[in-house]
């Protein structure tokens, strides 16, 4: 019995670990997907800097008012950052309270996070909302990610590097992104565009 009890206890150790280690997983790629910084989520949860390290790092098991501290300043319910994601199904229905959404400064543009989370670090694809006259500026990301922008309403122009390009419905802009870049909404009408931003991507030429 003794041997089967230590069994048992060395199964629920790894069943522990392997359960830490995607929830760190979890933790990360939503912190990212919201442009969080670890001392921000550490500030919006009141969960210490160093835990929500160790937890991404899966150095640690963390209680579960840990996780529930971490899931309410993420927008999300605690069974979603619980959920293993080797049981999840293929097939993957997000409702629109899970849909995390990034405003603009002004207040005028809406980023809706539609891209799967799990390809945060390196492909990301939003749905954007604009008033008229929005602007979202943004700082350069990694050297030779590329951004998309297709319009399906409304008019849109970028600008990157002092150049400016304007899309109307049904037109897309490609554009390098590892340089400060601006969107606007331009025109008397609200638009609505595809985003997709490509980290990583190989540098044009």
């Amino acid at each position: 019995m003794a041997v089967e009890g230590r069994d048992r206890q060395r199964e629920l150790e790894a069943g522990a670990q392997v359960l830490s280690g995607q929830l760190g997983k979890t933790i990360q790629r939503l912190r990212k997907a919201y442009n969080l910084s670890l001392s921000e989520l550490s500030e919006q949860s009141g969960v210490a800097k160093s835990i929500i390290s160790q937890i991404e790092r899966n150095e640690t098991n963390p209680t579960l008012a840990t996780i529930w501290r971490l899931s309410q300043a993420l927008d999300v319910s605690i069974e979603r950052v619980l959920a293993a994601s080797d049981d999840e199904p293929f097939i993957e229905k997000a409702e629109r309270g899970d849909i995390p959404v990034l405003v603009s400064d002004d207040g005028k543009m809406q980023l809706a996070i539609i891209g799967w989370l799990a390809t945060v670090e390196w492909l990301q694809w939003y749905d954007v909302r604009s008033e008229p006259g929005a602007v979202l500026e943004s700082d350069a990301h990694q050297r030779g990610s590329v951004e998309c922008l297709s319009v399906l309403d409304g008019q849109f122009e970028v600008e990157v590097a002092g150049e400016t390009q304007r899309a109307k419905a049904g037109e897309t802009l490609r554009y390098r992104c590892d340089r400060p870049h601006i969107v606007r909404c331009i025109g008397r009408s609200p638009g609505r565009a595809t985003m997709v931003c490509i980290l990583k991507a190989a540098v044009m030429g």
